[in-house]
């Protein structure tokens, strides 16, 4: 078939089988098969029907590609175009009857699916059923019976419905366009209020401020007639007592010259007054200018300050807190729609009222009408009975007709009105829940951040306590090594001062021995002759026994003389000393014969039984002077001690020694002591006495 016939097919199709009316905007024709379809699968196909609404599947959804594209789409080219065929040759019926049949085919898997199951299986599942055995499908749908007349009485029902849909479109833009009009009259009258109200306010003010401005000159005008009436008062007694020096000099014409002088000099002291009086007037009104400029920037300072004050609280009102704003803005929303429930009740209510009045007055005409009736059926006697009937019965129907339009209008208002205010109820429940979910969400969110809160402060002391812990750890630790790095330390420096002690000991003793080995080997090789030279070696070796000693003992201070009394007294002994060696035979021997070597050893021996003990400072001074072979020593040595004079050994002996030593030389001097070489005395070795003072 060329393009141009089957262009021209389509368009018989579309005008001679009311396929236009499909696809028109509004797609009234659609729906009108939509409708008689459904009505057609409740009469046929109950339970099917009733399993489609409770799953809320409309027909819509299934059938409307059926209608529009003549089951071209749903099912194969062959048995579409068979179906095409039928529908030229029947027209729509066809295409019922196929929708019923395909129902039916398909009703036993469409009761046991859900809504997504039975759009799947019309997509998919039903067109092959229907494909694998088309002649049944058309002899089912052949079987459908198809009434004209109900598919007529349909199609006026849905137009019905249509028009009342549309009456009611109607009515709700015509109460929406009267509502809008409504909300716009409202702003306008609120506007001119709020400018009536800003006009009042300002007159008020005005109103006040002049006021005030009239009191403030009063008052002003009050003070200047009380001035100018004490200034009246003066000029009056000015001029009676001018009258007075008048009539004076009439009286006195000899003191006229005088009179005269006084009257001028009067004169001159009213006009100085009156000068005054000027000037303190024209001061007064420079003054009362300046208070009255004054209190205008008062008043200006007054209204800045209102102003400002006002602007505050404004600002304070604008600036609240978002749950505040909130909650005023839900306020101003549910004023709003109170506003607009209470307009659109009092529209209902007037409305309601004016039928009502219009009820009342048909009821009125109605009941005249009647008495008016009354005479002339009289005078139409003479008319035949069926007019008269037919008459009757036509106004009876027309009355009674308007009286159910009345009563429908009435009840129609009422349940609008019942409508309007089961929907305020509404809004009033509406408004409420959303302020209960409202408060509830801020609620939780108060909860949520106060958990946030608990929870970050609970890791805060979690965090706190492991840190604090983990410091304590630090401190013992740092404390623990701190300690072993002390024992360590104390360990090592007695470690090293006893190894300095021992090296120290060590080097004194080798030159105590090398200065013994030195002294005994030039007293072999000189004579007896070379006491000078003897007297110095042995003072060098005292010097270094008792460098020694004092080197062993803390503080140095356990001396010689605690033993041999002072310096003055070992130096005496030692000079008796050297003056019995003399007169000895030469060598060794003999001096160790006649010179007591015994008693020196003895001394030393008891003198480490001291040491040995222990004993204290004090006690072992008294020990050592109760022994007899000391204290016969001591006799030997110095005899007389020499109280008060003292010889002087050689100069600069004593005072490197002391200075050495660093002792305090008024401990342990006697008087005329102070200026003898302090030297210990040879006879006594120095390793056992070292020894016990050591251990002591």
């Amino acid at each position: 078939m060329p393009e141009e016939e089957a262009f021209a097919v389509l368009v018989k199709i579309m005008e001679d089988f009311r396929m236009r009316d499909m696809f028109k905007p509004s797609m009234a024709e659609l729906g009108l098969c939509m409708f008689q379809l459904e009505n057609l699968v409740a009469e046929y196909l109950p339970d099917l029907n009733q399993h489609f609404q409770s799953q809320n599947f409309h027909t819509s959804m299934y059938a409307s590609s059926w209608f529009l594209t003549l089951f071209t789409t749903a099912l194969s080219l062959p048995l579409a175009c068979r179906i095409m065929d039928v529908f030229l040759s029947e027209g729509m019926e066809i295409i019922f009857k196929v929708a019923l049949a395909m129902l039916t085919l398909g009703k036993e898997e469409l009761m046991s699916l859900d809504m997504e199951g039975m759009l799947k299986y019309f997509q998919k599942e039903l067109p092959g059923r229907a494909e694998a055995d088309p002649e049944s499908l058309m002899q089912s749908a052949y079987s459908m019976k198809y009434n004209a007349k109900k598919m007529k009485k349909l199609e006026k029902e849905y137009n019905v419905i249509k028009t009342k849909e549309q009456e009611e479109m109607a009515e709700l833009k015509r109460l929406r366009q009267e509502n809008k009009q409504l909300r716009h009259r409202c702003e306008m009258l609120e506007e001119e209020s709020k400018a009536l109200a800003d006009r009042l306010v300002r007159g008020q003010v005005s109103r006040a401020e002049e006021e005030e401005t009239t009191f403030v000159v009063q008052r002003e005008l009050d003070v200047l007639r009380h001035t100018h009436l004490e200034t009246t008062h003066q000029l009056a007694l000015a001029n009676e007592k001018i009258r007075s020096l008048s009539l004076m000099m009439e009286e006195t014409h000899t003191s006229r010259q005088s009179s005269m002088e006084e009257i001028t000099l009067k004169q001159e002291q009213l006009q100085q007054r009156e000068e005054m009086i000027e000037c303190l007037q024209e001061e007064l009104v420079k003054v009362r200018l300046r208070e009255a400029e004054n209190d205008a920037l008062i008043r200006d300072l007054r209204s800045r300050i209102h102003e400002l004050e006002e602007d505050k609280k404004t600002l304070r009102e604008i600036t609240p807190d978002n749950s505040v704003a909130h909650l005023q803005e839900e306020l101003i929303a549910v004023k709003l729609r109170e506003a607009e429930a209470n307009l659109s009740l009092k529209d209902l209510r007037q409305r309601v009222s004016e039928l009502s009045n219009q009820w009342q007055r048909h009821l009125q005409l109605s009941y005249l009408q009647e008495h008016k009736q009354e005479p002339t059926s009289s005078s139409d006697a003479h008319s035949t009975p069926k007019k008269l009937l037919f008459w009757e019965n036509r106004h009876n129907e027309t009355q009674k007709l308007e009286e159910e339009l009345m009563t429908t209008r009435i009840r129609e208002m009422e349940t609008l009105t019942e409508v309007k205010e089961l929907r305020l109820k509404v809004m009033e429940l509406e408004t409420q829940v959303q302020v209960s979910t409202n408060q509830l969400r801020r609620q939780d969110e108060e909860i949520k951040k106060q958990r946030e809160s608990l929870e970050a402060a609970e890791l805060r002391d979690r965090e706190a306590a492991a840190r604090l812990l983990e410091e304590q750890r630090r401190y013992s630790d740092l404390e623990s090594k701190m300690q072993d790095e002390l024992m360590k330390a104390k360990i090592s420096d007695a470690e090293k001062t006893q190894a300095v002690a021992e090296l120290t000991q060590k080097i004194s003793q080798l030159e105590l021995k090398s200065q013994e080995i030195a002294t005994e080997g030039e007293l072999r090789i000189h004579s007896v002759d070379d006491s000078d030279k003897v007297r110095d070696l042995q003072d060098k070796v005292a010097d270094l026994q008792a460098e020694w000693w004092f080197a062993e003992l803390p503080g140095g201070r356990v001396r010689w003389g605690l033993l041999y009394g002072d310096a003055a007294h070992c130096h005496e002994a030692r000079q008796s000393s050297a003056e019995q060696q003399q007169r000895l035979p030469t060598g060794t021997g003999a001096a160790r014969q006649a010179g007591g070597s015994q008693p020196p050893l003895r001394v030393r021996r008891q003198v480490a039984q001291l040491a040995e003990r222990g004993v204290g400072v004090g006690a072992f001074q008294e020990e050592l002077r109760h022994i007899p072979d000391l204290a016969h020593l001591r006799d030997e040595l110095h005899p007389r001690p020499h109280r008060g004079r003292g010889r002087r050994g050689p100069v600069g002996e004593m005072g490197p020694h002391r200075q050495r030593l660093g002792e305090p030389l008024e401990e342990e001097q006697r008087p005329g002591a102070r200026d003898g070489p302090s030297r210990h005395p040879p006879s006594l070795q120095g390793d056992r006495l070292a020894a016990a003072l050591r251990s002591h």
